[in-house]
């Protein structure tokens, strides 16, 4: 009798997240980020990594001092993501703004034209991340889905020169 080996149920919804709009355009950003090919073998979870933090790993972080450069990195790299998939539903041209303050607090916008699609308040940066690839995926897609329905229901606001 042949033995056969099942997939994990995590590794199946893994596969459903990855394959989300949102994921696939995130892990596109990151790959555009490595001009050397150091990452080439790395997997779409492994280049995921940094933006998925367990409550233990949030925990230990501390909020004292200056945000991580590569927090912001990522911080600027998520927000990008949701910009190219913006565009890329709507064929509207978007583009993002961060005011940071040093100690972590600040605002990212995501603007079309003179259409504000996204407008958040940023807090405890130094802790930027998510607790599961499930609830990265659903943060960018409900930004994505609220985006693109306010781009579709004030399209002459959202067009640039207009």
């Amino acid at each position: 009798m042949a033995e056969t080996l099942e997939t994990p149920p995590e590794a199946d919804s893994d596969a459903v997240w990855l394959a989300t709009p949102f994921v696939q355009q995130l892990i596109k950003q990151m790959r555009a980020q490595d001009s050397h090919g150091h990452w080439d073998g790395k997997s779409d979870l492994q280049l995921l990594k940094p933006f998925i933090l367990t409550p233990e790993e949030r925990r230990a972080i501390p909020l004292l001092g200056d945000p991580d450069p590569e927090t912001l990195w990522h911080l600027e790299i998520f927000y990008n993501a949701i910009a190219v998939a913006i565009e890329r539903e709507t064929g509207q041209m978007v583009s993002p703004m961060m005011k940071m303050h040093h100690e972590g607090f600040g605002r990212m916008v995501l603007l079309a034209g003179r259409l504000v699609v996204v407008n958040k308040q940023l807090r405890d940066v130094h802790r930027f991340g998510f607790p599961s690839l499930a609830k990265l995926a659903e943060a960018g897609g409900k930004f994505l889905d609220e985006a693109v329905a306010m781009i579709r229901t004030y399209p002459d606001v959202a067009q640039y020169g207009a």
